[in-house]
C-alpha cells in the first residue's frame, strides 16, 4: 500500500516535473546531460522500510567531463550519483527540504507531492546556476571544502587564475591548517603549484 503511494509519487510527480526539465528516468534515477556535465537526481529507498513506513532519500549529482580528465579517469557517459564530482542531498541545496522523506498511513499524498516537486524546483535553479566545471570548483572553493580541492587547483592554475588558487589555498590553510592531516594535503597541493611552476605559499 505505502510502497504504491512511493510508486504513484514517482510516476505521477516526479516524472513528468523533471520530464519537463530535460531529465530522462532510468529505475529510480534520473538525468540531463548538455555540453560537458551530467546531472543527476537518485532517488534511494532506506533499507529500514517497513510495510508502514517507507522512508527515501533525494541526492544531487554532477559529472563533469572536465573534471575526470583533470582525474585521469575515463569519462563516463552514465555515471552513478555516487561517481558525481558535485554531490549533494536535497536539503543542502532546497531551504525547507527534509533530510529524508516518509510515507507513512498518516502521510497525504498531495501535500507530500507539493514539499517534494518545491524542493526539485530548488535543485534545478541550482542546476541551472551550475554550467560548468568550473561552476563545481567555484562551489567547493566557497566553503572553502577539501572535497575536490586537487582537480581544483589543477583547474585554476590550467586558467592561470594564480589569485583565486592563492585565495583558495589560504582558506584552506586558515579552515584545515590545525588538524594532522593538513601536511597531507599541503603536500599534495604544493606538487600541483610545482607542476605549473607557481609559487607555493601559504600566508
Amino acid at each position: 500500500m505505502l510502497q504504491q503511494l512511493f510508486n504513484d509519487l514517482i510516476k505521477q510527480d516526479v516524472k513528468p516535473f523533471l520530464a519537463e526539465h530535460g531529465f530522462a528516468k532510468k529505475s529510480l534515477n534520473f538525468s540531463k546531460k548538455t555540453e560537458g556535465l551530467i546531472y543527476i537526481i537518485n532517488f534511494q529507498k532506506s533499507s529500514g522500510n517497513s510495510a508502514d513506513n517507507v522512508m527515501f532519500y533525494v541526492n544531487c549529482g554532477i559529472y563533469a567531463e572536465e573534471l575526470a580528465q583533470i582525474q585521469s579517469k575515463e569519462t563516463l557517459t552514465a555515471p552513478k550519483e555516487v561517481e558525481c564530482h558535485f554531490r549533494a542531498r536535497i536539503e543542502e541545496i532546497a531551504l525547507g527540504a527534509p533530510n529524508r522523506f516518509a510515507i507513512t498511513s498518516d502521510t497525504n499524498g498531495e501535500e507530500l507531492g507539493r514539499t517534494l516537486i518545491s524542493g526539485l524546483e530548488d535543485v534545478i535553479h541550482f542546476y541551472d546556476e551550475m554550467t560548468s566545471a568550473r561552476s563545481i570548483v567555484d562551489y567547493y572553493i566557497s566553503g572553502p571544502y577539501l572535497h575536490l580541492g586537487e582537480e581544483s587547483f589543477h583547474l585554476l592554475l590550467q586558467s592561470n587564475d594564480i589569485a583565486q588558487a592563492k585565495q583558495y589555498l589560504n582558506a584552506l590553510q586558515e579552515k584545515h591548517g590545525a588538524e594532522n592531516r593538513w601536511a597531507i594535503f599541503e603536500n599534495k597541493y604544493r606538487a600541483i603549484f610545482d607542476k605549473y611552476g607557481v609559487d607555493f605559499k601559504v600566508t
